[in-house]
């Protein structure tokens, strides 16, 4: 069975928490101690209502207010699929906790309010989506009760909402009326809109196709862990423990270590401890090569067929999550899958406002939530791809050197 990562997104008070909590209990996936200890929760008991954004809203300030602050992480399945939905936040200054959510979601559904249309936080979302590459995409436009379930009002949301999309390059876009309170195409088919012939939300959920979004032509595999148990049982043992983020390793194939630039053949592949002839996305495994290499953690196995870049000065777009300030100058520690390396952002070229996609000039610093494009420069070779080309070998991340705490979260660019 496969999983769909999906994240909510959307304007505050757009529903974004009703609809997960919707979900969770139309399709039967809240415990019986949940739904117990929900039903005691709920600000709205004593009109027998149940409050389903508590699901989602964790935090006391979260529920104090009636906003989502943090993202939240629930996991569901049903017969078809496994699911883990991230739920971002709405404000404005949240902008880096909804980039986090989104960096690894294979989908996002953008809620719209349809009393009040496309507005600034749709807008904003949408861009962060395309800025991430989002494979798909579903406009979600909630509280259509609310509106008497009009057709029009619909209609006029969505050629607003397509003609922007377009703008933006957005692919694989999908509309539907919903309303989220009270379950109206969530599940199942509402009544309540026979005008609309489109499938329910769980239904595009179960049936998105997501083996098209896995890269199986560029081969990388990271090093994670070099397994050498030099006993005399196993003494000439030597295999390189990973995840393969993309592409297919078989064995006889031709390998290039990097950053070294070193050729091997590859051997053996071991995959839950059992010998296998070829390994794909997704899967651990051990690789095992036919020449004694100086391989250790951070070092990436790739086909000869299509390598990665490789180089030391990376153009990015970069997510502040610091409350300090970003600098020209400053030193950070660069997180690329398992490697790790020493690095300094050399400039701040501009400030992208993801209201309007402006790109700001002559911007000395970065504050949080801002996102700015900036040259870097590692003090050791990294081998890379363009995000827009393969997400998970075009992500990197910044961290601190003295608290060790993430500050920025960067896509690579051209």
């Amino acid at each position: 069975m496969d999983l769909l990562r999906f994240i909510t997104a959307g304007s505050v008070d757009d529903g974004k928490s009703t609809l997960i909590g919707r979900l969770l209990y139309d399709s039967k996936s809240i415990l019986t101690d949940q739904m117990e200890a929900l039903e005691k929760q709920s600000k709205n008991k004593e009109e027998g209502a149940i409050d389903l954004a508590l699901l989602t809203d964790g935090l006391r300030a979260e529920r104090e207010q009636g906003i989502t602050i943090d993202v939240a992480y629930k996991y569901f399945s049903t017969p078809k699929r496994k699911f883990i939905i991230a739920d971002a936040p709405g404000h404005t200054q949240y902008t880096r906790n909804m980039v986090t959510g989104a960096s690894n979601a294979q989908l996002m559904i953008i809620l719209v309010d349809a009393r009040n249309g496309i507005v600034e936080q749709t807008r904003r979302h949408s861009i962060i989506a395309s800025l991430l590459n989002m494979p798909h995409v579903i406009v979600a436009i909630n509280k259509m009760d609310l509106v008497e379930f009009s057709q029009d009002v619909y209609n006029n949301i969505v050629i607003e909402y397509a003609s922007f999309a377009r703008s933006l390059g957005l692919k694989n876009v999908q509309y539907l009326p919903i309303s989220a309170l009270n379950g109206d195409n969530i599940v199942d088919v509402s009544l309540n809109t026979s005008w609309y012939d489109g499938p329910s939300l769980l239904h595009i959920l179960e049936t998105t196709s997501i083996t098209s979004d896995i890269n199986l032509t560029h081969a990388r595999m990271f090093v994670q862990y070099v397994i050498r148990p030099q006993n005399e049982e196993l003494h000439d043992y030597r295999g390189y423990a990973g995840k393969i983020i993309s592409g297919i390793y078989r064995i006889g194939d031709e390998i290039i270590i990097l950053p070294a630039g070193i050729s091997s053949r590859l051997t053996r592949i071991e995959r839950n401890q059992q010998d296998v002839e070829e390994a794909i996305a997704g899967q651990s495994v051990i690789l095992h090569l036919a020449d004694d290499i100086d391989i250790s953690r951070g070092d990436v196995l790739v086909k000869k067929d299509h390598p990665p870049l490789l180089g030391q000065e990376l153009e990015v777009l970069l997510c502040w999550m610091d409350t300090k300030p970003l600098w020209a100058g400053n030193r950070y520690l660069i997180q690329h899958n398992s490697r790790r390396v020493k690095s300094v952002v050399k400039e701040i070229e501009f400030r992208l406002d993801v209201n309007s996609l402006e790109k700001q000039a002559g911007v000395e610093k970065a504050d949080l939530n801002d996102i700015v494009r900036a040259k870097i420069k590692t003090a050791s070779p990294l081998a890379y791809d363009l995000y827009k080309d393969l997400r998970a070998n075009g992500g990197l991340i910044l961290i601190d050197e003295t608290s060790n705490v993430t500050v920025g979260a960067c896509m690579i660019q051209e």
